[in-house]
């Protein structure tokens, strides 16, 4: 079975309604197979597991469907392998990445993923689908053995993409950032996703889902903007 992948920059719309506006493709990534799904709550810091898991539920219960948290798992591997899908909620990408790595929990889930079981991530649940979390906008609160994320896709993303330069701002801009990314990573790909915007995967098929398009970083190639209507496979390596 293919991998089937849902990568969302956001948990929210423009209007801050949670995962509403991501409904029609969270059902059909799941579609009638997936009764209950595993929710990897690991990005939260200021708030707890129950609070997140309680806070997620209440959204996947309106589209017919149940969570139940791994934090509560006897065994999380075990509740890895016996997943009908995996929900890996956003936050803190170097506090997620750090306490997979503390639970053993990397290679099972990049196993069960690639050999199908359907994968939700948003914000930092979707940064960490890539090879690396390099390109991921959160400051290193806590310091994971490695930087080597799940690798389920063979390029990186960066979530929450904006171009808005604040006047008087002095810093870089996030392209600016993302520019250096690819310069000290040659070969490497970089998508960064507007608010709204998703990725759905399924096999060697690449779509990118919401309004507008995307920008796509590549070392000594200028900026380009994907589309909706592009055949993207080559990110895939198809």
């Amino acid at each position: 079975m293919p991998r089937r992948l849902l990568l969302l920059s956001s948990s929210r719309d423009a209007d801050g309604i949670y995962l509403t506006h991501a409904a029609p493709a969270i059902r059909e990534l799941f579609g009638d197979s997936v009764a209950r799904a595993l929710f990897v709550p690991y990005a939260a810091v200021t708030f707890s597991h129950s609070h997140y898991l309680e806070r997620a539920s209440a959204s996947f219960a309106g589209m017919g469907y149940a969570l139940h948290s791994i934090a509560d798992a006897t065994d999380q591997v075990d509740a890895v392998a016996t997943a009908q899908a995996i929900v890996v909620g956003g936050g803190n990408t170097f506090h997620l990445l750090r306490t997979l790595y503390e639970r053993k929990l990397i290679d099972v889930i990049r196993a069960r993923v690639l050999a199908g079981t359907p994968y939700l991530g948003w914000s930092a649940g979707a940064v960490i689908a890539a090879p690396t979390i390099g390109t991921t906008n959160d400051m290193p609160i806590v310091e994971p053995p490695s930087l080597r994320a799940l690798h389920l896709i063979p390029f990186q993303i960066n979530a929450h993409f904006t171009d808005h330069h604040p006047p008087g701002h002095n810093g870089e801009t996030r392209a600016e950032r993302l520019e250096e990314f690819v310069e000290a990573n040659p070969g490497v790909r970089v998508i960064g996703l507007r608010e709204g915007q998703a990725l759905r995967i399924t096999g060697n098929d690449i779509a990118l889902l919401g309004a507008g398009s995307a920008p796509l970083f590549v070392r000594a190639s200028p900026r380009t903007e994907i589309s909706a209507a592009d055949d993207l496979s080559v990110l895939l390596g198809a």
